[in-house]
């Protein structure tokens, strides 16, 4: 009978420093995983946690310091060389990026990407064999085999972490390091993919260790869960105790800010201005096919809907139910096939193109990975300077004024200490309080949330989502909130439009959807959520 209690990893004393840094990112870490566990790390951002994963793989930056001992099937894996890592990395230890596209070579089709990974750990099997192992690897994490010669940018990013999933189970791995897996997952998917990690683990006896800042998707996939702060585990046990009585302050914070995501908004009134109101949109493009053959995706179908003065509208549906292309319509990034887009009464798809860039200064974006957003080289005070400078809006001089203005009004004081800052010197949220203050520099009526949340940790994601409230009310704002989480759109948006394949499906107050979903995959998406059932 097979031992499934033994140790396949055990972390003692584990220190980092990062080359240029004389701080220890970790300082002493002790951690146990056994054969079939499922562990959840969870910690706020930069308490350490995906140091520790790249510490387990050793993927840490030239030049970084690793001292300690990481004790894997009994082999210390910091006194391997490369060489020896190359054959467990894969093999034995599979990894889920949290970016898909790092691991995803662009000029490959997804099926050559799982087939060359397959090749190098099995030479001795034939291509039939390779090809039908992709296959089933691909169908097994919801992808159908028609998209085998699909290239990464031609799927979703839901679709390409999939793919991201089905590379890290490919050789069977004893232990599966899933580091914030499902970030750029829609609520479904992620129950999807999740549920197929816990299945692997059951089928072959391998173990997860899960890196999220997610509490209440930890609760409900792990059975144990280790905190981390300021690089130390400080605590660690049976996730139903932690939950129930977490001891180190840390816990007590991130359990409060997981049962707080929900904000209450009063209801709206009819008499607030529309200021953006769409009927009929259709976006259509061109799929693969003959040209006389025309193979048209409908990702917006006859979408109507209107945004009042001071409201928040959430936008919910699953990876490819037309979202982003919607976003991307409004903000004039996507052909528009038919239909009308009025803001503040005029019709934008029918102005000239003088009128209309003065027009579209009106609609900002907030996207979902702040950091991606944001110059590297350019230091916070010149980002938010930037479309400013570029409408001509104001000399260089006043611009200057008003960034330390916008700087105060998102919260990043003391302003001296901020404006010469580079994005990577910063938190990512206050790399998101940074985009949200370049989306006002332009006095937009309109700002479109793209997944503006989903990256961040609970204390700072409910940091953010007040900071949007307070800006609602003070500006007079209409927020299109575009989420996948319906749990917290329904407390943070006052109204919730649901879009599948490019249809809404269904609308209207967000706490009665979510209670009462009428559709089936309303139902779903409320199913689907993590939510943390605790008595407060």
């Amino acid at each position: 009978m097979q031992n499934f209690s033994r140790e396949i990893l055990k972390i003692k004393d584990l220190r980092v420093q990062y080359p240029l840094s004389n701080e220890w990112m970790l300082k002493g870490v002790n951690l146990t995983i056994e054969k079939n566990q499922r562990l959840a790390l969870i910690g706020s951002s930069g308490s350490g946690k995906s140091t520790i994963a790249k510490a387990l793989l050793q993927l840490l930056p030239e030049d970084s310091l690793c001292k300690g001992e990481i004790l894997f099937e009994g082999e210390n894996l910091i006194q391997l060389k490369e060489e020896g890592m190359q054959k467990i990395r894969g093999k034995n230890i599979g990894l889920v990026f949290q970016d898909p596209m790092t691991r995803l070579n662009p000029l490959m089709t997804i099926g050559q990407q799982i087939i060359d990974t397959l090749q190098a750990h099995y030479p001795q099997k034939n291509f039939a064999w390779f090809r039908h192992r992709a296959e089933e690897l691909l169908s097994r994490v919801g992808i159908h085999v028609s998209r085998f010669r699909a290239y990464p940018h031609e799927l979703s990013g839901g679709m390409r972490q999939r793919v991201g999933i089905a590379l890290a189970i490919s050789l069977n791995p004893l232990l599966v390091v899933a580091d914030e897996p499902t970030t750029s997952l829609d609520v479904v998917l992620a129950d999807q993919m999740m549920s197929e990690l816990s299945k692997l683990c059951k089928e072959i006896g391998a173990a997860l260790l899960l890196i999220t800042h997610d509490l209440a998707l930890a609760a409900r996939w792990c059975s144990h869960i280790a905190i981390v702060n300021k690089g130390e585990i400080v605590e660690d046990g049976l996730t139903k105790n932690i939950l129930s009585s977490p001891s180190s302050l840390i816990g007590k914070r991130l359990l409060k800010a997981a049962k707080k995501r929900e904000l209450s908004h009063p209801n709206l009134s009819i008499n607030k201005k529309v200021i953006l109101e769409v009927n009929n949109l259709r976006c259509w493009h061109q799929g693969r096919g003959w040209p006389w053959n025309a193979n048209w995706i409908k990702s917006v179908q006859d979408v109507s809907f209107s945004l009042h003065e001071n409201e928040i509208l959430g936008v919910i549906g699953v990876s490819g139910c037309g979202k982003s292309t919607l976003c991307r319509a409004l903000l004039g990034l996507h052909s528009i096939r038919g239909g009308e887009v009025k803001l503040l009464g005029e019709d934008l798809l029918n102005m000239p193109k003088t009128s209309k860039r003065v027009a579209m200064k009106s609609i900002q974006m907030v996207f979902q990975d702040p950091f991606a957003s944001l110059n590297p080289q350019m230091t916070v005070g010149e980002a938010i300077a930037d479309p400013i400078l570029i409408h001509n809006i104001m000399p260089h001089v006043y611009a200057k004024e008003k960034v330390r203005e916008l700087l105060s009004q998102v919260g990043l004081i003391p302003i001296d200490t901020f404006q010469n800052r580079l994005p990577k010197e910063l938190s990512g949220g206050q790399q998101q309080r940074v985009s949200i203050a370049r989306a006002l520099a332009l006095n937009p009526k309109v700002l479109i949330c793209d997944e503006s949340v989903s990256m961040l940790d609970p204390e700072i994601q409910l940091d953010i989502l007040k900071l949007l409230t307070s800006l609602q009310k003070k500006l007079g704002l209409g927020i299109l909130f575009i989420t996948h989480d319906l749990y917290l759109a329904q407390g943070f948006c006052q109204r919730v439009i649901v879009l599948d394949k490019g249809l809404i499906i269904e609308q209207g107050n967000g706490k009665e959807l979510f209670q009462m979903p009428q559709t089936f995959l309303s139902k779903k998406l409320a199913d689907a959520c993590p939510k943390l059932l605790l008595s407060d």
